[in-house]
């Protein structure tokens, strides 16, 4: 087996299958408060649109599992940790611009913090199927 496939195997498969469950719900409810709600939280929908396109990225490179897609699964993990924990406090600085919960408002209470944790787990999960792709 490659370094880079070994993103895959052992509990690499349930992290896919997390992130998965994750760009499902958050591209579901995305697409359902910007359908139907967007004019009483524009910022927060929007986010939630931006947190569901890089749960996607973040599922399709850790699945794909080259040493090209586990860059991209860098980045959009790094991305999300930065998304989640910016956005976290924001909605507590401003809780007029978040009425509803988003996926990453509140630090992913809404998700039971594993918004918060999720991304945590990618990189020490991408950290110890490197081997040699570093």
């Amino acid at each position: 087996m490659a370094d880079a496939e070994a993103t895959r195997h052992g509990p690499g498969r349930i992290l896919i299958a997390v992130y998965g469950i994750f760009a499902l719900a958050a591209t579901s409810r995305a697409a359902v408060q910007i359908a139907t709600q967007f004019s009483e939280a524009p910022i927060a929908y929007i986010l939630s649109a931006v947190a569901a396109v890089i749960y996607c990225a973040a599922t399709f490179a850790l699945a794909k599992a080259t040493v090209v897609s586990r860059k991209v699964a860098f980045v959009a993990i790094v991305v999300e940790l930065v998304g989640v924990l910016a956005i976290g406090a924001f909605s507590y600085l401003a809780p007029d611009d978040f009425p509803d919960q988003t996926v990453w408002s509140h630090f992913g209470q809404g998700y039971f913090f594993i918004p918060v944790v999720l991304p945590v787990l990618g990189l020490l999960w991408l950290r110890r199927t490197a081997g040699g792709t570093r």
